[in-house]
């Protein structure tokens, strides 16, 4: 525990001040104002959807495989575990652990590049993080008063911040959320979490998919060779994957633990005091050390090499982006086609945004139904597909 961080986190005046809503909320249970974001989140319909999207492999390959709900859990464990050793908010770290994820479209990464493209066409782009934040103030409708999940300040900011810095001049609409200021080491953290535990779930389920051969990335990945070594050693007669699983866990411990200590040596580095002299830093203080971000760097390639590119997966991300681009295409030339509901946010938004929207929202199961029931109309000849009009 690195007691002398507690004035860092935010609670005291900070947590007041980015405790606000935009709506009048209930105070009379005994919540912090993050625990009920972070209730709130956790019953939002966009986190349960969550686990019917893309991590790396589809739901559909194997049941044992992370979703992105699982991911997401596994992250608030890291996230929690970092922010209770730095004396951080907990409450605060978790629910914008929990939420990270929430405005990421079906099939993971190939479909957010998917839409993106598609949104460049008319010169929009699709940003996972503010989409995120349309999610949670617009689309979530479980209130009487308002739209949203009135979530607070805090929780806001670290939705858009958590892994990148928002410009002012490009993005006005975003002036409430402190840009051009660091944000708290509570969301600084997520980033992080995030990258510990996906470099651990990927390798896992690499491996489950026979697609990575244990030998192999104890060949190629530092990090996993000098956890795999010691477990070998106590556990000379163990099955290779069991030694592999414990070398899993010891190369994720070593990685929080470098994370817990480069933060506050960063932080008594730089002198601050106060969750302003946070903002007022032009680095963030929550990062891997040079050796750690070293490992990261290298294991993360080893992974985009061997893994995220391979063969098998591209066929994939081929096929997510295929069905991504044709729907869309498919829902600007027929708006008739949307449902009902989006008609109203179609003249206040424009229609490739709102067509955006819609395609984000979705499940990878339901955006391929939806997408066998367009083929199916396509080929009765009830509806051209956009190319044939």
């Amino acid at each position: 525990m690195v007691h002398n961080l507690h004035a860092l986190g935010v609670f005291g005046e900070d947590e007041r001040v980015l405790s606000a809503r935009a709506f009048p909320a209930p105070t009379s249970d005994d919540r912090t104002a993050f625990e009920r974001d972070r209730d709130r989140v956790v019953q939002a319909r966009a986190f349960r959807r969550l686990a019917g999207k893309t991590q790396v492999f589809t739901s559909r390959a194997s049941d044992h495989f992370r979703s992105r709900l699982t991911h997401t859990m596994e992250v608030a464990q890291v996230a929690r575990h970092v922010a209770s050793a730095l004396n951080l908010n907990v409450d605060l770290t978790e629910t914008l652990a929990l939420v990270h994820d929430i405005g990421h479209p079906p099939f993971g990464h190939a479909g957010e590049r998917a839409l993106d493209d598609c949104l460049r066409q008319h010169g929009l782009r699709f940003d996972h993080n503010l989409h995120a934040l349309r999610i949670v103030e617009r689309f979530e409708q479980r209130y009487a008063g308002h739209r949203g999940l009135n979530l607070t300040l805090g929780t806001r900011e670290g939705i858009i911040k958590h892994s990148r810095d928002y410009a002012t001049l490009e993005h006005p609409e975003l002036s409430e959320y402190f840009l051009g200021l660091r944000p708290p080491i509570e969301a600084q953290v997520i980033d992080l979490a995030d990258e510990i535990a996906y470099l651990t779930a990927d390798l896992d389920d690499g491996v489950e998919s026979g697609l990575l051969e244990i030998g192999h990335i104890r060949e190629n990945v530092d990090i996993l060779r000098q956890s795999y070594l010691p477990v070998e050693r106590s556990h000379p007669s163990a099955e290779e994957k069991y030694i592999f699983h414990d070398a899993l866990q010891a190369m994720q411990k070593t990685l929080i633990k470098d994370l817990i200590h480069t933060t506050a040596a960063n932080v008594e580095r730089a002198g601050v005091k106060s969750l302003a002299d946070i903002r007022a830093l032009d680095h963030r203080v929550a990062v891997f050390s040079v050796g750690a971000e070293a490992q990261r760097r290298q294991e993360k390639q080893y992974l985009y090499d061997t893994l995220y590119t391979c063969k098998a997966l591209e066929i994939e991300h081929t096929k997510a982006e295929e069905v991504i681009t044709e729907l869309f295409e498919f829902w600007v030339n027929y708006p008739e086609e949307l449902p009902e509901s989006y008609a109203d946010d179609v003249k206040t938004e424009g229609l490739a945004r709102v067509v955006a929207d819609y395609i984000a929202g979705m499940t990878d199961n339901f955006i391929l139904l939806q997408y066998a029931e367009v083929r199916r109309r396509v080929r009765m000849g009830r509806v051209p597909f956009p190319e044939h009009r």
